[in-house]
This record gives structure tokens, C-alpha cells and sequence, in this order.
């Protein structure tokens, strides 16, 4: 199959029909060649939906010959079946006529069988007064008519469900002794579990004539090795060990149940796209495909009330019960529990997993009982298996505590919940922790010390486990406020809840809440040193927008006063925040700490420390310009972290990189990177804003003015988290440049002189590097000159005796923008160093430009050779780069001096005025048969959404109101055929086809 071209961050909603068959390839050489032997009884076992029909069929398709010369019946589940009725029906599809079969007066009968061909089958024969005998005579002609046909390969499916007469016809052929010109074979498929205890089955697949070979296949379920196999098959793409470990646990490895759940997850979009692989988003328990849950209901209709009493008993229990047990919950004699137990086991329902215990052969089996049990019954069964887990020396506690909820028992639940959630915390299992602990705060009313004392847990396992909380955090912070809000509450309870919501809002977004949070808290924690060591440390960083430097850095020696009372991770918390601080100042020492970070670790929590400590500075590392180091720091960053199991984290890194790749100019594929970040449901709130920029600056450089919706949304998302950060100064810059790119000066300058006024007056002139130049721009564009000297006087000053690569570039750059306005030195040359100095960090974008302001130094100044030679090399950069909107701007500076500049179709899409597009085509053709929106989607490979955007872009462009319109004017207009049009499905990748049968 072709690989996918879709850039959706979630699953497609069709899956492939031609999806390889995986984890069968021996099995698939064995039923071959036992088939090609001829003269052979093959017997296929297997559960419901365990792909013996895939099998066959995928085996038929291989082998030589001609199809019509193989003969498929499937016995239906019906209660009292027609005899023979399978293997009738299979004929009449094959064979709608025999008149050219030259059948012996034997054929005649068959009459009763086949009254539509009564006008060519012989002569119906003397009645028979033994039925034996008719019956017998009945299955010859039969066999004579399988032969007439020419039937090499006789399949019988689901012979579980086979009448006596189909069943004994197929052990008369077994049988019999092949002739020499007739090397018939067999394949009967079965489900071993629902073979009734008086079918003639056995005698069937342990009884066959000399010189008829025998086989059996057992097909078992798929391991989470073929699971993933299959997934990354169908979607093409890579899926994490965890994804497919999840989906083994759900569906117990049937391939039928992966494929149903796969679509209940698309329809909940629980999996989405990471990068170059599909994960699952942390999951609430999922209904039974209403396939599994139809066919375990059947089965279950079929067994005595006392059994079925018994599976409704396991099922609540969930896990393997000796029959002590059961009989207690069931509330049944022993005898009666014999009994069923016997017949449980015996339909395979349940099986012994140790001696004396029992539990369901399937997870699915369980799930699929239960959920149709009354709730009162469930309820009572519940309480009875509490008792039972009660009544143990040593109880499983996860499961107790979900068994006392269930039975209403709430006082009780809460007690073993938290002991539960304790338990999930120490396996590392974070977002289980944090829904029991939210379902014990939400469930009743608790006393205030243990509100507080819930709440402290609630908050460090939400914050610990943010990386797979999800939606989950905003209830966290509803629960922590509203006990912060009671009146009773101590005040150093009060004051590790601010420092713990503190730490929630900064992981939301609302970085400026959390400052508050955190200075209120600390007069709260005399008491706790370690917890007021942590928010001093917080308000060290230098993000408050009218917080002076001084008062981070009066908060940064506070904590250090406390070093002394704390313990070895404390201090390691505070050095991390000391670095941090430092960095976003612009002060060496900062540099220094972090160029002493090691690069190695050894085991698992130093590399978590070790990218932990990267994402922490990486932001600051980049404003200072070391380009080469961030981009190594990351790459080492990356390869320590495991996507499944810290994918917060992991996010983080795949934001930074993207900053990263924008200012390297690694466009290529930037944008869908991004956009897939923004997509995704784990990325945190700052990370999802980090690539919102990078979006709406790539926009900028490749659609200009088309950019402003996306570049005004990120700079407001940035505003609403009450900080700043260097990196968001970019944004504003942007935008400046839009109004400096039409001339309006004061525009530019109103969105510069807030930015660069907070920076200047905050002290922190590394922050600047961004929007300096735009600021400068607007100061001369507007004529002043003495405020434009002033500023880049001050820069200046303020760069002095500092290594600050990237402020010092575009320092550089405000200089020869200063001496282009007032020729106080060659503005070529200044253009020139500057671009020079971005060209060492890397930073291609920025150096472009600053060769583009060279050479336009060059025009004024009548080295117009240069001068165009220069553009034109910059103009092909740019356009490599993908900087179409700057690309066209020196373009057609160039022509404008008189160079031949070629005008290059870049790939993107061409217009087509009213005429629909070849994918609007495509989608109109399926509206033109009456396809809905969202099989259009499934046979284009599209999502519906997507599908209704071309459906509406044609209707625009046609005039009309609706789809019916639509239709009727894009066949009169000829732009659509009228009639049906090929089935696309057959050539399209991608597609899933859901099975019809449960096999």
C-alpha cells in the first residue's frame, strides 16, 4: 500500500480492506499446501472473530486455478436450521444453472432441494420407505453434483452451527475414497467453544478414508508484537509499545475486537498523532463493540439460569474466584454451582486459570455480561464481593475499593481509595492517583484536615503526573481552590495548597496566578522551609512583566538563606531555578552553570533530571544565540526521553526544537510539526502557545499580510498568561513588520514601544533581540532620529562586556539601520557585519535580511551591479528557505532596478477561479451519487470536516444553496458526468472495511 499522505493528528476513520494479514504467514503456508496435496479434511478452530474467514479467503486467493472450481457455504446461526441449507445455498450462488452438468438419474433427487431447476434435473426417483436410505441417497446425489461441478475445494464455514444432515453429508465425502480424478478437499472452520456436547463434529475431524490426509489449524490471538504490527499496517505509520499493549489488554488479541475498538477510538478521538507515531490519550473504560457484545449474548442465552447466574457473579468479580466464592455471591446450593461451573467451562466462557479458581476466557465476555445487568443486581453483587475481599488477610485494595463504590458503600470506599491511590502513586500510575483522589474529594463532604490532607496528595500527583492528566487539571484546580477557600483551614495548609496551586496554574498557563499564588504563600510556610525554598526559587525568574529585576532577586536570596534547613533535592530545585534565573538576566554565570550540566547519565532518573534541566533553559539558551549548543542539548534530550511514558515532557522538547528549526531556517515540514503539537490533547498549555508562534511566524514569511489574524491571536494568548518571556517578543515584532511593510510608521512603533518600554525599564536587554530592529524602523520611518541614536546607545551600554551572540547581532543590525538614515558610516558594511553575525548562530532568516538591507545600501549608494547581483542571490535564499512573502518583496526590488528575476511556481496550490479543483471534483462526483459527507471522507481518505469544507467551496462556486443544487449544477455545468462513477474504493489506500460476520 501506498503510505498516507494525511496530516490530521488523528486516526483516519477508514481502515485499509486490503490490510495485510499479519502474524498468519506460516499458517497461511500450511493451509496451502495441504490444499494443493488435494484429497485432504483441513479442520479450522478458533474464537469469534480470531480471523479464520480472513484466512481462508487469503489462502483461496493465492492458489492456481479457477476460482469457480471452489465452493464456499456458511452454516447460519440460526436456532433450528434447514438441512443441508449452507451447503445448498452455496451452490445456487455458484452454479445458477445445471443443465450443462449431465447429471445421473441420481440428480433427480435433488427436486426438493433445488425446485428452480426442476426443468433440468433428471427425473425424480422411486419414493423410499426407509428414510435412511433416502437420506443416504439424497447425500450421493449430492456429492455427484460437487463432483459434476468440477469442485476441487469444498469450504464448509462455522460448522458449529451445522445441522446433522450438512454434518453427516461432509463425513460421507471425508469418507469415502477419493477417486482417481477427483482429489477433493475439505475445510471446515469452527469455533471449539460452541460445538453443541451431541454434534457430530468430533466423528467428523477424527474420521477420514484411506488416502484422504488430514490437518487441523488453530488459530490463537495476536501478542502485542503482531497487534502493533497490525496497526502500524493500517494506519501506516509507526504506533507506540504502549498504544499496542493497551489494545492487547482490551481485546485479548482478536483481530476483529482490535479492529472494532480502534473504531470506537477514532469516534472518540482517544488516539492521536506524535510526531511520526500514533499513542492513546489516557482512557475512561470503553463499551464492548456491539459485534463481541451480540455474539457473547447469544452464548449466554443458551445456558441454564444458574449458570448464567454464576458468570454474572465473575463478572462483577473480575478476577480468578474458587467456587466458595462464587456460590456465596451467586447465592446457590453447591450442586447447582458444580453444575454450572461445568457447563461455564464447557462452552468456554469460563475457564480454570489455577486449581479451583475460574475467570472468563475473555475480558470482553465479563465486560459484555455485566453491562447488561440490572443495576440493583450488580449493586448487590458488588457488596458481596467486597465482603468476600474483606474477609482476606492481605486484600488487593484497588480492587476493594472499586468494589465498595460500586456497592454504595462510600464511607468505606473513601478509606480504601486513598490507600488505592497511594498504591498507583508509588507504581508511577499518576493519572489513576489523581482520578480516585478527585473521586474521594468530590464524592462527600470531609472534615478540613483531611480536605487538607487529600487535597496536598491530589496536588503533588497532579502536578508529578501532569504528563497524562489530560483534561484533568482544570477539576485539580477546582478542587484545590475550593478548599483553600474554607475558613478553617491552618495556615501552613494554606500555604503549601498556594504553592502547589501555584505550581498547577504555571503548568495551565496561568504563569501570572502563579507568581501571586507563590508570594502569598511563603508567609504562610515559617514552618515548612523546603516548601518556601520552592516558591522563593519560582519568583527568582524573571517573567513578571512590572516586577522590577530587584524583586526576583530578592526572592533568589531569600532562598538561599534557607539552604541550611533543607534537604539534598530541595537544593538541587533551588541551583536549577538559581541557573534559570541568571540566564533569563543575561548574566554569565548563568551561561556558565549551564555549559557544566553533564551530557551523560547512567541510569533512568538522572537522564529524566538531565532532559528536565534542558527544557528548563533551553528558551534562554536560544535568546543568548548558542544555536550550536541548543541544538545539541535538545538532540541529547530527546533520546533519554521515553514518549509513552513521560510524553509531557517529550512535548516540551518537540516545541523547543521547533523554535529551535525556525531560527535555523529548517522550515521544510516546520509547519505540519507544529500544528500537530497544537493538536494534541497532552501538550501543555505553554508548549501548545510556543508552537501557535512558530505557526503564525512562519505565515509571516511565507503569506505576509494574510499572517495578521494568526500573529494578533498568539500575542493575545501570550498576554492572557501574565508574563513575559524572550521568546514571545517575537510575535510583536512580526507584527510590527506587517505595518512597517506599508508604510505606517506609528503603527509599528505602537506595537514596539510597549515591548521594548517593559524590557528596557525590567533591565533585561536580552529579551530585546527581536523586536529592536522593527523598533528602530518605526523611530526613523517617523523621523526620530535623536530617540533611534538614544536607544541604540543605551543597547549598547547595555551589551557591554557581555557575550550575548544574538543581542549583539541585532544590535548590529539597529546600527547599519541608523547609519542607512543618517549615513553617519557605510550602512553596506554595517548591514554586512550584522548579517555576518547572524550567520554564525545559524540564524538564516535573520542574516537574509540583513543582506537584503546591504544591498539595498548598495543601490542608494550606485553599486547597482552588486547591489542586484546580492538580491538576486538573497531572493533565490529566501525562496529556498521558504520565505515566499520576502522572497516576492526583493523580487520585485530587483525588477524594479532592471534584473531579470524568474517568477517560479512554488508548489502551492494554483487558482482556479470558478472551476472546481481536482479535489473538489473528486468529493462533487461522490455528492452527484448521493454519498454522504462522511463516506465521501472514508473512500477519499479525507476527514468528514475537510469533505464539508469542499462541499462547500463548490456549492460558492457553483451558486448554490445545497447539495442537491449542487449536484444538478455541476453536471449541467459539464463539469461532472451525469451516472455513477467508478468505485473509488478499490484503489484507495487506507480503507477499513468493517467485517460482516463475527469471524
Amino acid at each position: 500500500m501506498r503510505p498516507s499522505k494525511r496530516t490530521d493528528p488523528r486516526l483516519p476513520h477508514q481502515i485499509s480492506a486490503t490490510t495485510p494479514l499479519i502474524g498468519r504467514r506460516n499458517t497461511i503456508d500450511t493451509l496451502s499446501t495441504a490444499l494443493q496435496r488435494g484429497s485432504s479434511l483441513i479442520t479450522i478452530e478458533g474464537d469469534a472473530g480470531v480471523g479464520k474467514s480472513r484466512l481462508l479467503r487469503e489462502t483461496l486467493s493465492t492458489l492456481d486455478g479457477d476460482p469457480r472450481r471452489q465452493l464456499i457455504a456458511t452454516c447460519p446461526a440460526v436456532v433450528e436450521p434447514f438441512p443441508l441449507g449452507a451447503i445448498v445455498d452455496g451452490v445456487r450462488r455458484q452454479r445458477p444453472d445445471v443443465a450443462d452438468l449431465d447429471l445421473s438419474p441420481l440428480g433427480g433427487a435433488l427436486r426438493p432441494l433445488y425446485p428452480e431447476w426442476t426443468d433440468v434435473l433428471p427425473q425424480a426417483p422411486e419414493p423410499l420407505y426407509d428414510p435412511r436410505a433416502t437420506r443416504h441417497r439424497l447425500y450421493r446425489a449430492l456429492s455427484e453434483l460437487i463432483e459434476r461441478m468440477g469442485v476441487d475445494v469444498l469450504v464448509v464455514e462455522d460448522v458449529h452451527w451445522a445441522d446433522t444432515a450438512t454434518l453427516e453429508w461432509l463425513i460421507m465425502l471425508a469418507t469415502d475414497e477419493p477417486a482417481a480424478d477427483h482429489r477433493l478437499s475439505i475445510v471446515v472452520s469452527y469455533r471449539p467453544w460452541e460445538v453443541p456436547a451431541d454434534s457430530l463434529l468430533p466423528r467428523l475431524t477424527t474420521r477420514t478414508a484411506p488416502g484422504v490426509s488430514r490437518s487441523r489449524i488453530g488459530l490463537e490471538p495476536l501478542n502485542p508484537g503482531q497487534i502493533r504490527e497490525l496497526v502500524s499496517a493500517v494506519y501506516q505509520v509507526e504506533v507506540s509499545e504502549q498504544f499496542a499493549v493497551f489494545l492487547h489488554s482490551v481485546t485479548d488479541g482478536i483481530p476483529l475486537v482490535v479492529e472494532e475498538y480502534l473504531l470506537l477510538l477514532e469516534d472518540r478521538d482517544d488516539i492521536r498523532h506524535d510526531g511520526d507515531r500514533w499513542i492513546r490519550r489516557a482512557l475512561t473504560e470503553l463499551d464492548v463493540p456491539p459485534t463481541v457484545r451480540e455474539s457473547v449474548l447469544e452464548r449466554v442465552h443458551r445456558l441454564t439460569d444458574g449458570t448464567r447466574r454464576l458468570l454474572e457473579s465473575a463478572s462483577v468479580y473480575a478476577a480468578p474466584i474458587d467456587a466458595t466464592t462464587l456460590a456465596r455471591m451467586a447465592e446457590l446450593p453447591p450442586e447447582t454451582v458444580r453444575t454450572g461451573l461445568a457447563e461455564a467451562l464447557n462452552s468456554g466462557l469460563l475457564r480454570e486459570t489455577s486449581a479451583g479458581r475460574f475467570s472468563f476466557r475473555h475480558n470482553l465476555d465479563a465486560q459484555a455480561i455485566g453491562e447488561t445487568m440490572p443495576i440493583s443486581e450488580r449493586r448487590r453483587l458488588h457488596e458481596h464481593a467486597a465482603d468476600a475481599l474483606r474477609a482476606d488477610a492481605h486484600p488487593p485494595v484497588a480492587r476493594l475499593a472499586h468494589h465498595l463504590r460500586e456497592a454504595g458503600n462510600i464511607d468505606l470506599w473513601c478509606e480504601y481509595a486513598e490507600t488505592s491511590a497511594d498504591l498507583a502513586l508509588q507504581s508511577g500510575d499518576d493519572r489513576t492517583a489523581v482520578e480516585t483522589l478527585l473521586q474521594v474529594m468530590t464524592s462527600t463532604d470531609h472534615p478540613i484536615e483531611r480536605s487538607a490532607q487529600l487535597a496536598r496528595k491530589l496536588g503533588d500527583a497532579a502536578f508529578f503526573g501532569m504528563g497524562s492528566l489530560g483534561d484533568l487539571g482544570e477539576p485539580v484546580v477546582q478542587v484545590l481552590r475550593r478548599v483553600l477557600e474554607s475558613p478553617d483551614i491552618t495556615a501552613t495548609d494554606r500555604g503549601e495548597l498556594r504553592l502547589l496551586l501555584g505550581r498547577m496554574s504555571w503548568e495551565l498557563g496561568d504563569r501570572r496566578a502563579a507568581f501571586a499564588l507563590w508570594e502569598l504563600a511563603v508567609s504562610d510556610l515559617d514552618q515548612r522551609p523546603a516548601s518556601a525554598l520552592r516558591a522563593m526559587a519560582n519568583m527568582a525568574l524573571p517573567l513578571v512583566p512590572d516586577w522590577p529585576v530587584s524583586r526576583h532577586l530578592y526572592w533568589l536570596e531569600r532562598a538561599r538563606g534557607l539552604l541550611g534547613e533543607v534537604e539534598p533535592d530541595d537544593l538541587q530545585a533551588y541551583q536549577d531555578m538559581h541557573m534559570s534565573a541568571l540566564l533569563l538576566l543575561g548574566e554569565a554565570d548563568g551561561w556558565t552553570a549551564v555549559q557544566e550540566l553533564p551530557e551523560t547519565a547512567s541510569n533512568a532518573d538522572e537522564r529524566l533530571a538531565l532532559s528536565g534541566n534542558v527544557v528548563s533553559v533551553i528558551w534562554a539558551v536560544m535568546a543568548w544565540g548558542h544555536m550550536s549548543y541548543a541544538r545539541r542539548r535538545l538532540e541529547i534530550a530527546a533520546r533519554f526521553i521515553d514518549p509513552s511514558e513521560y510524553s509531557r515532557l517529550d512535548l516540551k522538547v518537540q516545541a523547543a526544537r521547533a523554535r529551535l528549526d525556525w531560527h535555523l531556517g529548517n522550515w521544510s515540514g516546520l509547519h505540519d510539526r507544529v500544528s500537530a503539537l497544537i493538536d494534541n490533547d497532552d501538550v501543555d498549555a505553554i508548549s501548545a502557545l510556543h508552537a501557535r508562534q512558530v505557526r503564525a511566524l512562519l505565515r509571516l514569511a511565507v503569506d505576509g499580510t494574510a499572517a495578521l489574524t494568526e500573529l494578533s491571536e498568539a500575542a493575545a494568548e501570550r498576554a492572557r498568561t501574565g508574563v513575559t518571556e524572550p521568546e514571545g517578543v517575537a510575535v510583536h515584532a512580526a507584527l510590527a513588520r506587517l505595518r512597517l511593510a506599508t508604510g505606517d510608521w506609528a503603527g509599528a512603533f505602537a506595537i514596539a514601544e510597549p515591548v521594548v518600554t517593559g524590557i528596557v525599564d525590567k533591565g533585561v536587554w536580552l529579551w530585546i533581540t527581536d523586536i529592536a530592529p522593527a523598533y528602530v524602523t518605526a523611530l526613523l520611518g517617523m523621523g526620530d532620529v535623536d530617540r533611534a541614536e538614544t536607544f541604540v546607545s543605551a543597547f549598547g551600554n547595555a551589551l557591554t562586556g557581555r557575550d550575548l551572540p544574538a543581542p549583539e547581532a541585532a544590535l548590529a543590525t539597529c546600527r547599519a539601520l541608523l547609519a542607512q538614515a543618517t549615513n553617519s558610516s557605510p550602512a553596506a558594511e554595517e548591514f554586512d557585519s550584522a548579517a555576518s553575525k547572524w550567520a554564525v548562530m545559524s540564524r538564516s532568516y535573520d542574516e537574509l535580511l540583513c543582506l537584503e538591507g546591504r544591498a539595498t545600501a548598495l543601490l542608494a549608494g550606485g553599486d547597482k551591479s552588486i547591489a542586484l547581483e546580492l538580491l538576486t542571490r538573497v531572493q533565490q535564499r529566501l525562496q529556498d528557505l521558504g520565505a515566499r512573502w520576502d522572497a516576492d518583496r526583493v523580487a520585485r526590488l530587483a525588477r524594479d532596478h532592471g534584473a531579470e528575476v524568474v517568477r517560479t511556481w512554488r508548489g502551492g496550490r494554483r487558482g482556479y477561479g470558478n472551476r472546481l479543483s481536482p479535489r473538489e471534483l473528486e468529493v462533487v462526483r461522490l455528492v452527484v451519487q448521493g454519498t454522504s459527507n462522511r463516506e465521501a471522507a472514508a473512500l477519499l481518505f479525507l476527514s468528514p470536516r475537510t469533505v464539508e469544507g469542499h462541499v462547500k467551496s463548490a456549492m460558492r462556486k457553483l451558486g448554490v444553496k445545497s447539495r442537491t443544487a449542487l449536484a444538478i449544477a455541476a453536471v449541467e455545468s459539464g463539469q461532472v458526468a451525469p451516472g455513477r462513477h467508478p468505485d473509488l474504493s478499490r484503489s484507495l489506500p487506507g480503507r477499513y472495511v468493517p467485517r460482516e460476520s463475527a469471524d
